[in-house]
């Protein structure tokens, strides 16, 4: 079976809804830009991929996680005509970290926050009446952990629609963390580079409306499955066989075969061991139709949006499909000789047909998931 999306939003660093990130995608724009709401004096590294909501430099107020999930989901049920009302909706978040910047402003600076505002159910809720409310922190596949759990909750007949969502704003700990681990920051975030330096954070927010029966309803495309999977590997370094275990599972669910899919939207982080380790297991699985999707990625331009990077590569693919245009990888002076071996869409994008493709999410621990969807009928 597949299970039709109706309704999308989306916003990050270099658009505030769906048609505007994907423009900006395509025309290779970055939202890489000096530091906003952090003190650059404490920091190495001095840029990031943030949503520019703020009222000036350093004027860091609580809540932006929280604002920026209910600016998608509310795309994305206005998208699907369900309004404001989401009542007997199940709403599914996937999230690195919640609203801990909040948690840093509150015990730092004293900032207002209340303890119940950490869970993004006070504020559904409050907005939209949503009582089925549950969150995944499955670091950077969060969002297609949830949209695995909405594609168990459609095939039971529990539910008529559920909203999958993702929801992430940089935190300061997090900065930190990644500065003082990276000697020399990367001035650029560049998947699959052989010059490649690490990865760059990034805020963002996207979600979909899944239904049984779309009725008259525009549909973007199908969800035909997502292969998930925990291979507890490493704390932090992947693991070939367990992403190669997740695609194929992927495909499995799906009834397809790897020259069944046109088009592949990679993870691609842009630290060495990360993006070498998707591409050989991609290659792996894909063996001698390794040249047959296209292959890109959009974080060069997005930054990492940590549990909203899924849910954003998704609504990524679903505009692809629908325009036929490929947003590029950008940032790629000198591709690996692995990525090389494959139809990588790079520096500038392109028009293809995409009638079925794959969305890559891992993160640390081993958390592994793929998508496999297909173009609307």
């Amino acid at each position: 079976m597949s299970w039709p999306i109706v309704g999308i939003g989306a916003l990050a660093s270099i658009g505030r809804d769906p048609e505007e990130v994907f423009d900006s995608l395509c025309g290779g724009h970055s939202g890489l830009a000096p530091l906003r709401g952090f003190d650059k004096e404490k920091f190495k590294a001095g840029h990031l991929f943030e949503i520019d909501n703020r009222t000036a430099p350093g004027a860091d107020v609580p809540g932006r996680a929280t604002e920026f999930l209910l600016d998608a989901v509310g795309q994305a049920a206005a998208d699907a005509g369900l309004g404001e009302d989401l009542g007997d909706v199940p709403v599914l978040i996937g999230t690195g970290l919640r609203e801990l910047r909040s948690l840093e402003l509150w015990w730092r600076d004293g900032a207002d926050f209340a303890a119940e505002r950490m869970h993004f159910g006070t504020a559904l809720r409050e907005r939209f009446g949503a009582v089925d409310t549950h969150t995944f922190s499955n670091a950077c596949s969060a969002s297609l952990y949830a949209l695995a759990l909405a594609v168990d909750q459609l095939e039971s007949g529990a539910v008529e629609h559920v909203i999958v969502a993702g929801a992430d704003s940089i935190t300061e700990s997090m900065f930190g963390l990644t500065d003082a681990f990276q000697l020399e920051p990367p001035g650029r975030l560049r998947p699959f580079d052989t010059q490649r330096k690490g990865t760059i954070l990034g805020e963002g927010a996207g979600a979909i409306v899944l239904s049984r029966d779309p009725g008259e309803r525009k549909v973007y495309g199908r969800v035909r499955s997502v292969g998930v999977n925990c291979d507890a590997h490493h704390t932090t370094a992947p693991d070939q066989a367990g992403i190669a275990a997740a695609i194929r599972d992927a495909h499995a669910r799906a009834g397809v075969k790897p020259d069944d899919v046109d088009l592949v939207m990679l993870h691609g982080t842009g630290t060495p061991l990360n993006d070498e380790v998707e591409v050989r297991a991609m290659r792996e699985v894909f063996a001698e139709h390794e040249g047959v999707p296209l292959v890109t990625a959009i974080k060069s331009m997005t930054g990492h949006t940590a549990g909203s990077a899924g849910v954003l590569s998704l609504v990524t693919a679903l505009m692809a499909m629908a325009s036929g245009r490929i947003p590029p990888v950008t940032e790629l002076d000198e591709p690996t000789e692995d990525v090389s071996a494959m139809r990588l869409v790079h520096t500038t994008a392109t028009r293809a047909e995409v009638r079925l493709a794959q969305v890559n999410g891992f993160g640390f621990g081993g958390l592994n998931a793929v998508a496999i969807v297909e173009a609307a009928r």
